[in-house]
């Protein structure tokens, strides 16, 4: 589209300027066709020279129609050149380019090394860094999705995306507030440090050593997380429970006469999907992903031996190894100490997120899932690759013309065409009579029209404009029928001091003659025709010196 512009304005400033250019410098030779011109209308008018603006206005005093809007369409021409930049912006537009090969390098598994609970103390300590430094999800995860690695491709931009068809784990935490909105906190008989704090949750689910006890004397902020047991989820392992997250603070941390607490219960479940993802190429965060089908490949996640259970991912069976047990107690303190950290750090402070219904849900719900996607990069996939195919989209500048400018801008530069197009044709017909033996431009051209003329002899070499505008002056010329030749159509009016005979014969080279045979007052006649008496010099190089 950019270039059809650039060329139709190329076009249509050809066309303006080769007519301009026609039509004013040939003007001059349709006035002498015509007759009866005089000097300064017809010899001494030189278009050209005087450029677009002033040639209008010479135009209108001799009532040169086709000059003048020739000029004035050239000219509204030229004066659109700048004003064209002005439509023209640039736009970030998308490119995007399809099946784009893309490497997959992980797929649907069980890790080898899950007990070790490298993967789920990882998790962890990102949550804790995240809720802190406001990090955002790592790469391949985005919000409770956790997809297969892809490779990116080397050649990166800024404002690049890969979009791909993939496989993905989504994690749901499933939490909610206890049963009735409230937690039962007691103390203990006899002592003012001690609590028991009981919960249960909306499914029956409670606690599975029965309560929570605090000890308030180390600390008055406490927090923490437990396995539950439920009456229609009868689990075994530690690790597939659901659990519930508590958290325990004074109203008044000085007079210390109030405690309060709040639980969370989650159950985490997980599912297979395939997903389109869509990644920032320079960093590899997700930018989006959402289920495009369902997940029908056998493999050890969904199917035996783990049958689909979702790790809780912060309480874990009972270990020999002193290492895994400190995982697991860094892993459990470091979720929970996160959502509390979070709550505390608020700008309305801890109280304002207790008094909240679901100010604790809310968090605890969040920085949970957070940390069981994160884990679950570790835990669920395996590497090896595979070929997928990706949609790559960029942001690329692209010059682009504006709608309502554009369009007015064409409908004026179409009016002068049209308007162009009858001014040509017009000239066209005042041309077409008109004899010239040779184009006129050249200094042979100029000096073969007036060769034969006589009134040459009239004019100097070092005359200027004014001088010679003052030796035309009177003199009517035209162009011969039959030879095309630049004439004095009429004399009668012209040089001062002759006759009409002696100019006529003056002006067709004759004179000579004519002077040979009178006397010496013919030749002052002459002189004084010439401007120049015999006293005079008629040039500056005749002087001699004394």
């Amino acid at each position: 589209m950019i270039g059809g512009f650039d060329r139709f304005r190329c076009g249509q400033l050809f066309l303006s300027k080769n007519a301009l250019c026609y039509s004013t410098s040939e003007k001059p030779y349709v006035v002498l066709h015509k007759g009866n011109a005089c000097a300064e209308e017809s010899l001494l008018l030189d278009y050209i020279d005087q450029g677009p603006f002033f040639s209008m206005f010479h135009a209108m005093r001799w009532k040169h129609r086709v000059v003048f809007f020739s000029t004035l369409t050239a000219f509204i021409t030229y004066a659109f050149q700048p004003l064209a930049g002005s439509i023209f912006q640039i736009r970030q537009v998308s490119q995007t380019d399809n099946n784009v090969p893309v490497t997959s390098t992980e797929y649907i598994a069980l890790a080898d090394d899950i007990f070790q609970l490298n993967a789920f103390l990882a998790g962890a300590g990102y949550v804790d860094a995240a809720a802190l430094h406001g990090l955002g999800d790592p790469p391949f995860v985005f919000s409770n999705w956790t997809t297969a690695k892809f490779l990116f491709p080397d050649d990166r931009n800024i404002n690049e995306t890969l979009t791909v068809n993939t496989t993905a784990i989504t994690t749901r935490t499933n939490c909610a507030n206890p049963a009735g909105g409230t937690t039962r906190l007691e103390r203990v008989n006899g002592t003012t440090d001690l609590f028991y704090l009981n919960s249960t949750s909306v499914d029956g689910c409670a606690p599975s050593n029965g309560t929570i006890r605090i000890d308030t004397t180390s600390t008055t902020q406490q927090y923490g997380v437990t396995d539950v047991t439920c009456p229609n989820n009868p689990e075994t392992e530690l690790r597939f429970r659901p659990v519930m997250f508590w958290f325990f603070h004074y109203l008044d941390p000085t007079n210390q006469t109030t405690a309060e607490a709040r639980t969370v219960f989650c159950t985490p479940n997980l599912l297979p999907f395939s997903v389109t993802a869509t990644a920032h190429l320079l960093d590899g965060k997700l930018d989006s992903c959402f289920k495009s089908g369902t997940f029908n490949q056998s493999n050890n996640v969904t199917g035996p031996p783990l049958n689909g259970k979702a790790f809780n991912g912060v309480i874990f069976d009972e270990s020999p190894d002193p290492f895994i047990r400190a995982r697991a107690t860094a892993i459990s303190s470091g979720v929970s100490g996160t959502i509390f950290r979070t709550a505390s750090n608020q700008p309305q402070g801890l109280q304002a997120i207790f008094d909240l219904p679901n100010g604790m849900l809310d968090l605890t719900s969040r920085i949970y899932t957070q940390h069981l996607a994160v884990s679950a990069k570790a835990i669920y996939f395996k590497p090896g690759n595979s070929t997928i195919n990706g949609q790559r989209s960029s942001l690329v500048p692209r010059l682009v013309i504006d709608s309502l400018p554009g369009h007015l801008l064409a409908i004026l530069l179409l009016s002068i065409g049209i308007v162009g197009v009858f001014v040509r044709i017009i000239n066209h017909r005042q041309r077409r009579n008109l004899i010239l033996a040779a184009p006129p431009g050249s200094i042979a051209s100029i000096t073969a029209l007036t060769a034969r003329s006589g009134f040459g002899e009239l004019l100097l070499p070092y005359d200027n404009a004014l001088q010679l505008e003052r030796k035309l002056e009177g003199i009517k010329f035209c162009l011969d029928k039959r030879t095309g030749a630049i004439v004095a159509d009429d004399a009668s009016e012209g040089v001062p001091g002759m006759g009409r005979d002696d100019a006529m014969l003056s002006l067709l080279g004759r004179q000579n003659e004519r002077l040979s045979q009178h006397s010496t007052s013919s030749q002052v006649a002459y002189q004084t025709a010439s401007r120049f008496g015999p006293w005079v010099y008629k040039n500056p190089y005749e002087q001699v010196p004394d």
